[in-house]
């Protein structure tokens, strides 16, 4: 969440920061007109309260009894209209917080200004792509003739868009899973393993609510939402903290099964299992001085660079364009991976510098080793890597022409003896 002050100091930063972001800039002046308005309620009350106050201390002197009661009914007059103002006051504060929480992070200045993801820019790119002597299959050819993934028994037992890994498949996707958190702990995080559903205030702190509503999935019953990203309950670890100077950074890693309603048109993305309902995904995510997030947002692009030339996949890096730039991010960068059967360069992490946006919305600051006062921190996030995509991207680069799908070597030790997988 942006700061008010922020707003009304610097108002055409932010309605330029919302054109970049090929959004409506009107809000801006909506939200100053606002809050002027909750400003002047404000002293109104407090000068009524004050009048109250003083008379309140005159009646307890008074000995003329027809005098106080007059008092007393101009008292109860007021406070009358004490409780209409301070109603509207509180009407007031609910549309100026129901709009920032709708306003998006400011793009830092080497986001490129671009509509959307077509105008993200490559900045460079890892390995070659592969050639082969025989034509590379899709993975929703090669996995079902492999016969480790399974479309029709996924439909069958929960519709649409889900599948069923079975054998080597479902053998291959948790082995990605630990080697990733392993990798991970190496690097220098902390493992968490957290709920996969949440408070709602959980989301609303990490930026998903209320902008992602009709994105995610709810047990309106118990009044918990499921997890879209291991971001929302790593974001709320900390919610309504105070951390010391010398806990900073503090890096957690996660894995988590993650659930949002994908809305998709007909199209590439229909085919395979590279959008659906229900994945799973490895995450990152770090609490820092802001002194220190450019340098954390490197560091972790650092390690997610590491995941994917670790199983020997070609990629390529991206900065996002403001076009493209998620809600919450004031900077992200985008890892692809080349799939031959697909035919297509993969998103498989987004690494995302979100700046104060998080910890404002969830209250998480810190004391600085002066102690003098709280600063709020900065939060970063990535994948490491993103499920099903990293399956995909391995079981088509590394296929064979007899149909077959070599294991990475850095996964063998997990594959309980399984070098090749083989069709049936």
């Amino acid at each position: 969440m942006l700061d008010m002050k922020l707003i009304r100091e610097e108002p055409e930063r932010v309605r330029e920061a919302l054109k970049k972001r090929q959004m409506d800039p009107s809000p801006v002046s909506q939200m100053i007109a606002l809050d002027e308005e909750r400003r002047d309620l404000i002293v109104q009350v407090e000068d009524m309260r004050s009048e109250r106050n003083s008379v309140s201390k005159e009646i307890g002197r008074m000995k003329d009894k027809d005098a106080r009661q007059v008092k007393i009914e101009s008292m109860r007059e007021l406070g009358e209209k004490i409780d209409k103002v301070d109603s509207h006051l509180h009407d007031v504060e609910t549309e100026l917080q129901s709009l920032l929480a709708e306003i998006p992070n400011i793009p830092d200045e080497d986001v490129p200004v671009g509509v959307d993801d077509s105008d993200n820019v490559v900045l460079r790119t890892v390995g070659n792509i592969p050639e082969y002597d025989f034509d590379p299959k899709p993975h929703w050819e090669l996995g079902p003739e492999l016969g480790i993934l399974d479309f029709e028994s996924g439909v069958k037992l929960a519709g649409s868009r889900f599948y069923v890994l079975s054998g080597a498949g479902a053998l291959l996707q948790r082995a990605l899973i630990f080697w990733m958190v392993d990798l991970h702990i190496r690097q220098g995080y902390l493992e968490k393993y957290p709920p996969f559903m949440v408070r709602e205030e959980i989301l609303f702190g990490s930026g998903q609510l209320p902008k992602f509503k009709d994105n995610l999935y709810r047990d309106v019953e118990e009044d918990l939402w499921m997890v879209p990203t291991a971001e929302v309950p790593l974001t709320g670890l900390h919610m309504g903290d105070i951390l010391d100077e010398e806990q900073l950074p503090i890096r957690y890693t996660a894995y988590t099964a993650c659930f949002r309603r994908e809305k998709m048109s007909a199209g590439r993305d229909v085919r395979g299992i590279k959008r659906g309902h229900q994945f799973d995904k490895v995450e990152m995510y770090t609490y820092c001085k802001p002194e220190h997030s450019a340098e954390e947002h490197e560091k972790m692009l650092r390690d997610a660079e590491e995941t994917v030339a670790s199983l020997g996949l070609t990629y390529r890096v991206l900065l996002q364009s403001t076009g493209d730039l998620g809600f919450g991010s004031h900077k992200t960068y985008d890892l692809e991976v080349w799939a031959p059967g697909c035919g297509e360069w993969l998103e498989i992490s987004s690494i995302s510098n979100v700046g104060e946006f998080q910890a404002r919305r969830a209250g998480i600051r810190y004391r600085p080793a002066d102690g003098k006062g709280t600063r709020f921190l900065h939060t970063l996030n990535g994948s490491g890597l993103g499920m099903p995509r990293t399956l995909i991207a391995v079981l088509e680069n590394y296929q064979q022409a007899d149909g077959s799908v070599v294991i990475p070597e850095v996964l063998r030790p997990l594959m309980r003896g399984y070098d090749v997988i083989r069709p049936e």
